[in-house]
């Protein structure tokens, strides 16, 4: 027996045998081929046919949206203007796979300089070249594999396009050796309910076939596990079903503490599964939805009705709303498309819709509406507050348009420093943990060179979440947490110890994070969180909160 640490998302425990995800191919040499050019043609109008038929048939099997991609995915390769362009290489006298990989990426490029919704699947024609060539040189395809039974699925990290290709009925557990608990890995897994485990850099000599056990309660991969040790990670498992199958009550600490759990949500469809799941509410409601792959803002009539039909599935509970947040990743061609070196340090958030008032006003004016539509309690809150007089601006326009709760979310080191002053001035406060780890550590949360800083248990991050705490406190004002840290059940501990009255997360992290609240009152959460913050980094951080919690818990018991 041996084993391989990584950060744990979730309490899961699974158990199965190993299946790796290949390497991306290395590109093709541009070398002559040493073949006629009609062989070549033959080669590769085979290969492209082949992985056609192969997505379509993946695609009829998944069903769904997973379909949809796969489908549209076998017409890109059929596409006849990219046959065209790999007939012209190849009548240079290129080598198939080279024709196939530059006449792809020539395309690619295309559709990432149309932006919005082309511009997104330029990542699934990458795949297709990536098969295509897999095909011709006669070795597996890159990509998620399909070994025909349950897996555990061991890679380097998951791309978004990968995403559309896993079975959930298939994959047991995830296991990357790259990523951080914010990585698109790391959120898949929280939003799907999967059990994983990233940044398992030792999970790079695990071989197809063998059993492990993943234990993402304590971060651990368990190799060559003995038959007791399965069958205690098989009773753990059907405890933790049970325990989510058992009567929804709100989320409080041990000692009865009220600690509501809201959930994030990115459109309304999403909406009657929270409520299944235990959301008392929604701590954050990204409208990005409405406004991306779009070349003009909805007009107020759309976006009521989409407000109105979330506001509508909450009656009398609290729904937080997050005016358009552009900007950075998230660009769009009526509102910021200029050029910026540095977007994520640019025209976004809050500035970015200064720079557009007219947009602000009519999303307020919406709001407004569907409010007065509905029973729900309203929360609108602005993104990327920096300073006091962008708190002032929004609260005063917001409350002009009839928005009875305006407040802002944290994300900036200076609204974290200034919070006593914004928290005077608004009515409550959310911290967006991806962006505040971002902007503390400096490190990109897009990049995946810098993920290890993108630790949200940083203890420099831990103490700017401690002065909102410490500010909301003060001024009587709810401090809220809506980033991927909430979801982590330990660390839900720790912020409710630095101050936050309550936690959105995915709907399916609100069980594991309701759970372990329940094993702990509020001094044992102060006193967990004074262990963390007590540490040097991420890392040590982590363990100092989970001895503390260990050593609360067998003082309760």
């Amino acid at each position: 027996m041996a084993e391989i640490r990584g950060v744990g998302i979730g309490l899961g425990v699974a158990q199965g045998p190993v299946a790796c995800m290949a390497e991306p191919l290395p590109a093709p040499d541009d070398a002559p081929s040493a073949l006629g050019q009609d062989e070549e043609k033959s080669r590769v109008a085979e290969a492209v046919a082949a992985v056609a038929r192969e997505l379509e048939e993946r695609g009829a099997q998944a069903g769904g949206a997973a379909q949809d991609v796969l489908e549209a995915q076998a017409m890109m390769a059929e596409d006849p203007t990219l046959a065209d362009e790999i007939d012209a290489r190849l009548a240079q006298g290129r080598t198939g796979e080279y024709a196939v990989f530059d006449a792809f990426a020539s395309f690619r490029d295309q559709l990432s300089a149309m932006g919005g919704y082309l511009g997104e699947r330029a990542a699934d024609l990458d795949d297709v070249a990536q098969r295509v060539i897999a095909r011709l040189r006669g070795v597996p395809a890159p990509g998620v594999p399909d070994p025909g039974h349950p897996f555990v699925l061991v890679a380097k990290d998951l791309a978004p396009a990968d995403t559309a290709l896993l079975d959930l009925e298939m994959v047991l557990a995830l296991v990357t050796t790259e990523g951080g608990p914010t990585s698109h890995t790391a959120i898949l897994a929280r939003e799907k309910g999967i059990v994983a485990i990233v940044g398992a850099i030792s999970a790079t000599g695990l071989t197809d076939g063998e059993t492990v056990i993943v234990d993402a309660a304590a971060g651990v991969v368990t190799t060559e596990p003995t038959a007791d040790e399965l069958d205690r990670a098989s009773n753990r498992a059907a405890d933790r079903a049970n325990a989510a199958a058992a009567p929804l009550t709100d989320g409080a600490l041990a000692d009865g503490t009220p600690v509501p759990l809201l959930a994030n949500l990115g459109n309304a469809k999403g909406a009657a599964e929270a409520v299944a799941l235990g959301a008392e509410g929604v701590g954050l409601f990204r409208t990005e939805f409405l406004f991306l792959s779009s070349a003009q803002a909805p007009t107020v009539e759309q976006q009521r009705e989409a407000y109105t039909e979330l506001l509508a599935a909450f009656p009398g509970r609290k729904v937080v709303v997050r005016v358009l947040d552009a900007g950075a990743d998230k660009p769009l061609a009526f509102l910021n498309d200029a050029h910026e070196d540095n977007p994520a340090l640019g025209l976004r958030g809050i500035r970015a819709l200064r720079a557009s008032e007219d947009i602000l006003r009519e999303q307020l004016t919406a709001l407004a509406q569907a409010q007065a539509a509905t029973e729900a309690d309203l929360w609108v809150m602005a993104p990327m507050v920096a300073t006091v007089e962008e708190t002032e601006y929004f609260t005063e326009l917001a409350r002009d348009y009839g928005v009875k709760t305006a407040g802002v979310m944290v994300e900036v080191p200076s609204s974290a420093l200034l919070a006593d002053r914004i928290l005077a001035v608004a009515d409550f406060a959310s911290i967006g943990t991806n962006d505040l780890t971002q902007y503390t550590l400096a490190a990109d949360r897009l990049l995946g060179s810098v993920a290890a800083f993108q630790d949200p248990w940083h203890p420099a991050v831990l103490r700017l979440i401690r002065e909102v705490g410490d500010a909301g406190r003060v001024n009587g004002k709810p401090v809220g947490i809506c980033g991927e840290a909430a979801a982590d059940p330990l660390l839900a501990v720790v912020l409710v110890g630095l101050g936050a009255t309550s936690l959105s997360m995915a709907p399916t992290a609100l069980a594991d994070v309701r759970a372990t609240l329940l094993q702990h009152t509020i001094d044992d959460a102060r006193t967990i969180a004074a262990a963390a913050l007590a540490a040097t980094d991420a890392t040590t951080a982590r363990a100092a909160a989970q001895r503390a919690a260990t050593r609360e818990q067998g003082e309760m018991q």
